[in-house]
């Protein structure tokens, strides 16, 4: 009896250690590229929000927007296909949810997200007029991100895109706020998850 007792604390002691553990691993950010996300659509049949209206948006410059027939994360300006390497983008919160909850990951909290990327020592798009591909650029300059809503509900997105500069959106400001629906997609909104280092 008194060695099952032993056994049992040993138990639930290692338990708690590796719940402990687990929990406080040191994360990073990782973009979701067009090929990661082509990967979930081809193993799960989901079907975007861009793709269920038909259309998005395609913004042209800060100002500046139009609705696009087909314009979804395949081909986001509704003509050319999405480079595999590149973020994915026009995917509504809704789409990132999804794909979180199949890759086993989470969005950021916006917090979260300035903590991190902020480490970001690559180049920031700040003298390009297109995304570029996530590989060797940083989170901040190259799409606006999806982040998980804190407070209210709302989905604020995070550090700016490549249409962005200190007189317009400037996203690169950490108390820049914008906030968008669920639904809707864009050009230049993608999304990024936590990962365990």
């Amino acid at each position: 009896m008194i060695r099952i007792r032993y056994l049992l604390k040993t138990v639930v002691l290692f338990g708690f250690v590796f719940v402990f553990l687990s929990c406080t691993r040191e994360k990073e950010l990782r973009s979701v590229t067009v090929a990661h996300f082509e990967k979930f659509i081809n193993e799960t049949n989901y079907v975007t929000d861009a793709e269920k209206f038909g259309w998005s948006i395609v913004q042209t410059t800060v100002f500046d927007f139009k609705t696009v027939p087909n314009a979804t994360w395949r081909k986001p300006d509704g003509i050319h296909k999405a480079r595999p390497e590149n973020p994915v983008t026009q995917v509504s919160y809704n789409d990132a949810v999804a794909y979180c909850h199949w890759a086993k990951v989470k969005l950021p909290t916006y917090q979260q997200y300035w903590d991190l990327a902020l480490k970001d020592q690559r180049r920031i798009n700040v003298f390009y007029d297109s995304i570029l591909p996530s590989k060797g650029t940083n989170f901040i300059g190259n799409v606006w991100e999806i982040t998980k809503p804190e407070h209210n509900d709302q989905i604020r997105l995070a550090g700016g895109s490549y249409l962005c500069n200190k007189n317009t959106c400037d996203g690169t400001n950490r108390e820049r706020e914008l906030i968008v629906d669920s639904m809707t997609g864009n050009i230049h909104v993608s999304f990024a998850v936590l990962v365990d280092l």
